[in-house]
């Protein structure tokens, strides 16, 4: 028998014009706890970051994720729409936001930060990539609370049966997603940083984790219904994911090769 889940309304509270919403509060969460845990790396000791230099490496952080998130959106799953209907990337009010987008719109956020502070490429991305999984837990719970990018249909105990999924018992995905992308990709992150390691590493493990992850999970989360599956057996987000396992591969060898040991504190 499978959970029936209930509708919840995507808005929290309203006052007025303004309204919260449960996914932007997610959002917030993980901006919150990137600032708090980027400021509490900077205060160890042997650290060559300031308060100053973490402030505008969030700040460039937060453009990368939202210009690349609704960007890549628009090019990886609404490409045909978008050429049809240029205005379609700037509506933003209709949804629609791309982890690998916003990858992308992160690491080019780290090359200007890197290159404005005349900071190590690497050092900068090392930095960055423990401020995401919580993000991204907190971003998969907004969508399980929405309702909304559910799983396939199964028959498995925990099946849920969505507002918006028709009446079909379906993996909640999302869950699968936080967990995996979120908790378990942290704790590997937390455990690695503790290691003595190359520079570039912990960027390395970063990409292969939640590559291999988001690639699992597809095989749980229902097909885009414009897109489907390739020849029946890959997804889009499988193929996005794909060159994340093969860079982070990459880059983690290539680390390990050039020897360059850092600090715990970076």
């Amino acid at each position: 028998m499978a959970w029936q889940f209930p509708e919840i309304d995507p808005v929290i509270f309203s006052v007025g014009p303004l309204s919260v919403r449960w996914y932007g509060l997610m959002y917030l969460i993980g901006f919150v706890f990137a600032m708090w845990y980027a400021n509490k790396e900077a205060e160890k000791p042997g650290s060559t970051w300031t308060k100053e230099q973490v402030s505008d490496l969030l700040f460039y952080g937060m453009l990368g994720v939202i210009l690349g998130g609704r960007i890549g959106y628009v090019l990886f799953y609404q490409f045909n729409y978008f050429i049809e209907n240029p205005m379609y990337l700037f509506r933003v009010d209709q949804g629609g936001m791309s982890f690998h987008g916003g990858a992308l719109g992160v690491i080019t956020a780290v090359l200007v930060f890197a290159w404005r502070t005349k900071k190590s490429i690497l050092s900068v991305g090392d930095f960055v990539v423990p401020l995401v999984p919580v993000g991204l837990f907190a971003g998969r719970i907004g969508n399980f609370i929405n309702g909304e990018l559910w799983g396939r249909a199964t028959d498995v105990p925990w099946a849920m049966i969505f507002p918006t999924g028709g009446p079909i018992a379906r993996h909640p995905s999302q869950l699968y997603e936080a967990f995996l992308e979120g908790l378990v990709l942290f704790l590997m992150l937390l455990w690695f940083k503790q290691r003595s390691r190359p520079a570039g590493a912990l960027s390395g493990l970063f990409l292969f984790g939640y590559g291999i992850f988001r690639f699992c999970v597809e095989y749980f989360r229902e097909p885009d219904a414009h897109i489907g599956l390739y020849g029946g057996i890959i997804s889009q987000g499988q193929i996005l994911s794909l060159p994340m396992v093969f860079a982070g591969i990459g880059l983690m060898v290539w680390a390990y090769r050039s020897k360059r040991q850092v600090n715990q504190a970076q």
